[in-house]
């Protein structure tokens, strides 16, 4: 039998010889299907199972999961389902976080008041330090324990094999892993959390360009400026259905942009040809929720937490001593502010706006709330209670566009990662060169994208 087995192989490995150039990047898929046709050929021979099962549901599942009129749309509604369900189910737990966390703020300012504590010290461990971590804690951790869970949970049933098998035509084009679809995928939840599952891809090339790519899908420290704009552009019609439409939109720009940027790297600075991806199927199995639980809570949700908190507790520190050290009755911000002024109107925002990015830099959820403080001059970091709210500040009294709500969400969506995933870059590929470069090509491409945009907003307004 084996010896049948490898004169068959012997002939498969001499015809490949005999391949076109341009179908050699095909002969591995004939190799291994050929080891496979020929292992099932002997399974057939020697196994026999006297009990078969009346149904094969992992086949009838994959002929619909996998298939290529189902496995798309089937796709879609599932990681749709998982982002409806992180993004809904998070409001009420993160409110509630934040009410506790505001109560202890209260309790710490009137011990402050209390033992008579400088002013500047206030502001600073305050307003500054606790406040910011306080935001970053209540916006990033319901979405995580929501989005890990149900990832986690996906991952164990066996169902994410057949995502990449779907996904891995479309990423081989680009040049990249059908893997880079499953780290693509982690990253909605955190893009830190997207940089440690590149660790899967096998090619130190693939690997890197799934890396520098990750961060062209938006985090859940983004979505809430990016739901929060997408009520702005539909302010007043009274659809949420429309709001939900152009966060969708967003998702789909992210997504496109991955392969998009994932080609060019694939033939400029990382060429290469796309490496072999022989993915097995696994079988689908009964969850383990004590696994789960582990896996999603402690080894991916406390562990990026942990990061973002360290590097968002010194970004409070200088958004509140940028905001509160004036010169000529002007603070640092808003001398900064007016320096970028005519870069950030030419890419259709301002330079507040381009501040607020600037500042956000440890962690994206800081971000608006540092946009809202530059505008009303609190000199500490402030959140409006509703749409409407943030619609009168933004639009009335500063005159933003619709243009320059689009050319947020652009930014916010395709500029640099968070302090969390660069530092977890540097740590993942251990180079400087190429977690600058991780920093520099998104803020290029947002950059002009956005140029774009207010350039041709200038063409139809003019």
């Amino acid at each position: 039998m084996n010896r049948t087995f490898s004169a068959g192989l012997d002939d498969i490995l001499r015809d490949t010889d005999n391949l076109a150039p341009d179908n050699k990047p095909w002969v591995n898929d004939t190799i291994v299907s050929s080891i496979y046709n020929a292992a099932e050929t002997i399974t057939n021979q020697v196994v026999s199972q006297k009990d078969k099962p009346g149904i094969d549901w992992d086949k009838k599942l994959d002929d619909i999961l996998t298939s290529r009129l189902l496995g798309f749309p089937s796709m879609l509604i599932l990681l749709g389902l998982i982002f409806w369900m992180t993004v809904a189910g998070a409001n009420i737990p993160s409110a509630m976080i934040a009410d506790s966390l505001f109560w202890i703020q209260d309790r710490l300012t009137y011990i402050c008041n209390y033992l008579h504590a400088p002013a500047w010290f206030h502001g600073l461990f305050i307003e500054g330090i606790y406040r910011c971590l306080a935001w970053v804690v209540a916006v990033m951790l319901p979405p995580m324990a929501i989005f890990f869970p149900c990832f986690t949970l996906l991952e164990d049933l066996g169902y994410l094999p057949r995502v990449a098998f779907n996904l891995d035509r479309l990423f081989k084009k680009a040049g990249a892993h059908g893997k880079q679809s499953l780290t693509m995928s982690m990253g909605f939840g955190c893009n830190a959390a997207g940089i440690v599952a590149c660790r899967i891809i096998e090619s130190p090339r693939e690997r890197m360009i799934a890396m520098l790519t990750n961060n062209f899908v938006p985090c859940n420290g983004r979505f809430p400026t990016l739901i929060a704009l997408a009520g702005i552009l539909v302010f007043g019609m009274g659809s949420s259905f429309g709001a939900t439409a152009i966060v969708v939109g967003i998702v789909l720009l992210g997504i496109a942009a991955t392969l998009a940027i994932s080609w060019i790297l694939s033939k400029t600075l990382l060429k290469g040809v796309p490496s072999s991806f022989t993915l097995e199927l696994p079988p689908y199995r009964k969850p383990q929720i004590g696994k789960i639980i582990v896996r999603s809570v402690y080894d991916r949700t406390l562990f990026i937490l942990g990061r973002a908190v360290c590097i968002a507790a010194p970004a409070g520190a200088i958004t509140w001593l940028l905001a509160n050290i004036y010169v000529s009755d002007l603070s640092i911000l808003a001398h900064c502010a007016q320096w970028l002024n005519p870069f950030g109107q030419m890419i259709g925002l301002d330079g507040f706006i381009l501040m607020a990015f600037i500042l956000g830099l440890p962690a994206n959820e800081i971000v608006l709330p540092i946009l809202i403080m530059s505008y009303l001059s609190t000199g500490s970091m402030t959140e409006l209670d509703s749409i409407e709210d943030l619609y009168n500040l933004f639009v009335v009294q500063h005159g933003w566009t619709w243009l320059t709500a689009v050319c947020m969400m652009l930014f916010s969506l395709l500029h640099y990662p968070c302090g969390t995933t660069l530092w977890t870059i540097r740590k993942e590929c251990g180079s400087t060169k190429w977690t600058i470069l991780a920093a520099l090509i998104p803020l290029g491409v947002a950059c002009t994208v956005c140029f774009i945009a207010a350039q041709i907003y200038k063409l139809i307004e003019g």
